[in-house]
């Protein structure tokens, strides 16, 4: 296994770590979701290294992916610090 595959993947493991039991069912039930909201963040569990992205006005399939709104923020918080990236605000609707 390559360190990049390596590093990615306990990345992943460490991140699914910092859920909570309801956050795990939360996530699970998002992924039964036809696609993201618009402008919704969302990280790429098989691309970590692509770091917080945001749904498009086109259809974002959901599978493999950990939306922000799954997650309680102080939990988003400690994904993103893991990540090494900074913080954005949630933007009020």
């Amino acid at each position: 296994m390559n360190n990049d595959l390596r590093t990615e993947n306990v990345t992943r493991e460490n991140v699914l770590k910092l859920l909570s039991d309801n956050e795990v069912a939360s996530v699970s039930t998002a992924e039964t979701a036809p696609r993201l909201l618009d402008g919704e963040e969302y990280l790429d569990l098989e691309h970590l290294d692509r770091g917080v992205q945001q749904a498009s006005k086109l259809p974002t399939v959901i599978t493999g992916v950990l939306p922000r709104r799954t997650v309680h923020k102080d939990t988003w918080g400690k994904i993103v610090a893991l990540l090494g990236q900074p913080s954005r605000p949630i933007k009020p609707i």
